[in-house]
């Protein structure tokens, strides 16, 4: 058992009879009254995510995970199938143990999170930037660059990203998995 001390983003714990990974925390000492815990909390079955305050020295139960490096191959319908790297074993994931599932190009990396006790995968930790080819956009407008306008644009994932005037098809991006924000020209 651990206490709320030891929340930390990442940590997956057994809350209201499921399994939830922290996002999100702030450990808050008021001037008057006792500490507390604020933490935004992700489902990993179903991919809810809820607000929690935990005051100080609550008492958490924590899942024991292991972290593993799989390649993404491709996806089939609302499951996502992946490769490990090191004994080459595949698996089928669902679509909401993803953060950011359009984001994600077949070969790319990622890290998932695996309940060490029965080998159940949790979640799914992209990369924290991808690069991605701009395959469709309008072109820019010359002469309209003074402010910070944006435009519309489909990379080759087929998500949609909002990217600056001067980008145009064909263009690398790199895009923040996180936000999904476009974070500069490669």
């Amino acid at each position: 058992m651990a206490s709320s001390g030891d929340i930390r983003k990442g940590l997956c714990m057994v809350f209201n009879n499921d399994i939830y990974k922290v996002i999100e925390f702030l450990h808050v000492k008021p001037g008057k009254g006792p500490a507390f815990v604020r933490t935004k909390l992700k489902s990993v079955t179903t991919g809810r995510v809820v607000d929690n305050t935990f005051s100080a020295g609550n008492k958490i139960e924590e899942v024991r995970v292991e972290t593993r490096k799989y390649q993404y191959l491709y996806p089939e319908g609302d499951d996502f199938h992946f490769m490990n790297i090191e004994d080459y074993n595949q698996i089928t994931l669902a679509k909401n143990l993803l953060d950011a599932p359009d984001l994600l190009k077949e070969g790319e990396m990622v890290t998932i999170l695996i309940k060490a006790d029965d080998e159940t995968p949790l979640s799914v930790d992209m990369p924290l930037s991808v690069i991605l080819e701009i395959k469709e956009t309008e072109p820019g407008v010359r002469g309209n660059t003074a402010t910070n306008a944006t435009k519309p644009a489909t990379v080759e994932t087929g998500a949609k990203v909002n990217v600056p005037l001067f980008i145009n098809e064909g263009d690398k991006i790199k895009i923040d998995t996180e936000t999904g924000k476009y974070l500069e020209r490669m």
